[in-house]
């Protein structure tokens, strides 16, 4: 017999069924039994998923009772995975998974197996099936398929309502252990909503939640598998929950009271006011009813709701005169059409506001005391005979004056005349009855305003705006490029009229033609095509625009039309910069006047830059550059008043010190008793040498000193020259101021003195010191 053995659960030998047979032909008394070898029943094995290891897994042994360990026997395995997944020793019978086996991908295998001979491949066991099954772990986490959700719930719901189920499903064995087992959680919505740990079922855990308030939550629901265990998987999924909304907020006026105005003019039916009541509720539980219950104005007016915006439309329903009434007074009631019975203890849903209608005065016609006067005149009456009197007031409360004219239009021969502030109507002409028996004649009647000003016609109509016109160089001929209007100051009673037309001069021109539109605009349409910007880029259109007042007036207005290249779409690329007129070019004298201007910009720039050429340069020292000019900064304080003792300042600050042990290498002129004689100046050297001298006179002393500072020390000389070479010459240092005293000497000093030479030796000194 076959048998299998191996690291299973609930795995027993396998068990031969014998089954005795009656052997044919022998007698009745004897019995011949016969043992029929049938197919095996084999159990299961068990092997676990998602096996990690680097050896093959072992699953585990068949055996054949035929096989007595002497190499003999050989096992075949067939059926689903085998050599692929499963592998078995065919000296053995030792059965191993290579593969790694994942339960949710099969769950079992169903197998064969065989024992034959090993070296004639002859069965010596009948073959077997048997399986293989998977053995589950937690290797899957609770996933909800259908998340997120999105529910709703209605506001103010009571603790306890459900809102939605959420599900989460688990790829695990769910017959074996509690790797499948789920439960739920909240993580975030709280604590306005909970869930059931085993349905999942998200209910409301808070009362009175409002919807004006808040209106939308986000929960977070976890799934957590093992019952909820440590170390159990769980998912998670996101629950979008609306507060939907539910009447329990009433209508509210924002004002107890309003007041418009009305002008008496408005016709019937109108609208006159809109109100509208705030209600924090939407969509139906916001609809308004609104209805009129006081007021002196109940049957002039009524109220209607906007279906769009709930607000409350005050209508006309009689026409309005101030003279008769100038004010109205309703009180009007704002409620909700569809009332929860639920909310109704926390008041009444409704609000009433009072509105106050005051009429405007608007300046009416005049009016005739009768519409049709009928009046009878001989034939034979003449000129000036008075025929009748025709009446009318003026309805407003300013009772304005009136001022009669008859309409020449129904009495072009002017048979009639009509005093203009009594409406007494008179013969101009005789009548003759043979040709006329009938005149039929309208008076005109007119209030006149104290501060009104007759307006006349004293404007001629223009363009509206400045066009600027742009032609396409692929237009077309009758297209239209520009759509013109005008504007008139002027304000006629019957509004304006105008015409538009071109010019004589421009009537016959190829490019462009002119449509009155017959409602105060006129289109511009090209005649031709093929213009090109390179022949002409502008052109300009004079367009005469006349109005239709008395007298009639017009004028003449240029409109520009500049040529561009055009994409096929017609959207301007680029334009030309030309301008051309319509009939003629640009004039001489305009090109003459714009080169005159080109030539004296290019002489006024030839002149600068040759100004700029001949300025002077600035004298050029030697090179040993005035050391006044050049300051350099060390940054360093220095110890103070320390710094001094380290050389003597004043040799400094006094430089006849130092001229004492120097010797003039200069002349000094002789000067006679002009002026008290003092020590003989530093020397003079030219430009800035007595400078340098000073600075290596004093640099040479600083070398040879062993108690002057350091070389990277900062000494100050504080010299600022020695002053001229003539020394002083004030008056102040002369031995007398009254003596005349011989002034030659200045013409020795040099160029410098030349001046006062000439000036000291022409003249009387007394007169030169007294000036």
């Amino acid at each position: 017999s076959l048998s299998c053995c191996g690291m299973t659960l609930n795995s027993v030998p396998l068990r031969r069924v014998p089954h005795k047979i009656q052997k044919a032909g022998a007698g009745l008394g004897s019995r011949t039994h016969h043992r029929q070898r049938r197919s095996w029943v084999w159990n299961q094995f068990f092997v676990l998923e998602e096996y990690t290891g680097d050896d093959p897994l072992y699953v585990g042994k068949l055996h054949s009772d035929v096989d007595k360990g002497e190499g003999k026997v050989k096992y075949v395995l067939s059926g689903e995975g085998a050599s692929s997944i499963f592998t078995i020793d065919e000296n053995t019978g030792d059965i191993h998974a290579i593969k790694r086996l994942d339960r949710e991908e099969q769950a079992y295998y169903t197998l064969r197996a065989q024992a034959v001979d090993h070296d004639t491949s002859r069965p010596v066991e009948p073959e077997s099936e048997f399986v293989i099954k998977v053995q589950d772990i937690n290797d899957n986490e609770p996933k909800f398929l259908d998340g997120p959700y999105n529910a709703r719930v209605p506001e103010m719901s009571p603790v306890g309502t459900s809102v939605v189920q959420v599900v989460a499903t688990d790829a695990d064995d769910p017959t074996y252990g509690n790797s499948a087992r789920v439960i739920y959680s909240i993580l975030e919505g709280q604590p306005y909503f909970s869930v059931d740990p085993k349905t999942g079922v998200v209910r409301t855990a808070l009362p009175n939640m409002d919807r004006e308030a808040r209106d939308q939550y986000l929960l977070v629901i976890q799934a957590k598998d093992m019952v909820g265990q440590m170390g159990g998987l769980s998912g998670t999924t996101s629950v979008t929950v609306t507060l939907s909304d539910v009447n329990d907020n009433p209508p509210r006026f924002s004002r107890k009271s309003y007041q418009f105005s009305v002008p008496e003019s408005l016709p019937v039916a109108s609208v006159v006011a809109r109100i509208k009541a705030l209600d924090s509720d939407v969509g139906p539980n916001a609809e308004m009813e609104y209805r009129i219950i006081d007021g002196d104005g109940l049957g002039m007016f009524r109220v209607l709701v906007d279906k769009d915006t709930q607000e409350g439309l005050i209508t006309l329903q009689k026409a309005l005169d101030f003279e008769t009434k100038a004010g109205y007074s309703l009180r009007i009631e704002a409620s909700n059409k569809n009332i929860d019975p639920r909310f109704l203890s926390q008041g009444s849903f409704s609000d009433t506001a009072s509105v106050r209608l005051i009429v405007e005065n608007v300046d009416e016609a005049p009016v005739f005391s009768s519409p049709v006067s009928k009046m009878v005149v001989s034939e034979a009456a003449k000129v000036g005979t008075v025929i009748g009197t025709v009446s009318a007031n003026d309805p407003d409360a300013t009772n304005s004056p009136i001022r009669y004219s008859i309409d020449r239009n129904t009495d072009l021969e002017r048979f009639f005349n009509i005093e203009a502030t009594t409406g007494v109507i008179s013969t101009a002409k005789p009548l003759d009855r043979e040709v006329n028996a009938i005149h039929n004649i309208t008076i005109l009647a007119i209030e006149i305003s104290v501060s009104a000003i007759m307006d006349i016609n004293d404007n001629a109509p223009v363009f509206a705006i400045e066009y600027e016109t742009i032609l396409c160089e692929n237009a077309i001929p009758g297209q239209v490029i520009e759509t013109i209007s005008a504007v008139d100051k002027d304000e006629p009673p019957s509004g304006h009229r105008f015409v538009f037309s071109l010019t004589a001069e421009a009537a016959g021109n190829m490019n462009f033609t002119l449509r009155d539109n017959k409602d105060n605009t006129a289109s511009i349409l090209t005649k031709r095509g093929g213009f090109q910007r390179r022949k002409q880029s502008m052109y300009r259109l004079p367009v005469l625009i006349r109005d239709s007042g008395s007298p009639v007036l017009s004028s003449t207005n240029t409109l520009s039309i500049r040529v561009c290249e055009c994409d096929s779409n017609g959207d301007r690329q680029s334009c030309g910069t030309e301008a051309f007129m319509l009939s003629a070019g640009l004039s001489t004298g305009a090109l003459i006047a714009i080169l005159a201007c080109i030539l004296t910009l290019l002489v006024l720039v030839l002149l600068i830059v040759t100004m700029r050429r001949r300025k002077k340069e600035p004298l050029i020292l030697d090179e040993d550059r005035d050391v006044r000019e050049n300051i350099v900064r060390y940054d360093d304080e220095g110890g103070g008043e320390e710094d001094t003792e380290a050389f003597d300042m004043v040799a400094l600050r006094n430089l006849n010190v130092v001229r004492d042990n120097k010797a003039r290498r200069d002349v000094t002129p002789e000067v006679t008793a002009l002026y008290t004689p003092r020590p003989p100046p530093y020397k003079a050297a030219t430009n800035n040498g007595i400078f340098r001298e000073f600075i290596w006179d004093r640099l040479k002393e600083a070398d040879v000193d062993p108690s002057a500072p350091p070389y990277d020390s900062l000494q100050t000389y504080a010299f600022e020259g020695s002053g001229s070479v003539a020394e002083s010459l004030s008056s102040l240092e002369s031995l007398s101021t009254d003596s005349e005293h011989n002034y030659d000497y200045l013409s020795d000093w040099g160029p410098r003195f030349r001046k006062l030479a000439d000036l000291y030796g022409q003249s009387d000194s007394s007169n030169i010191f007294a000036s």
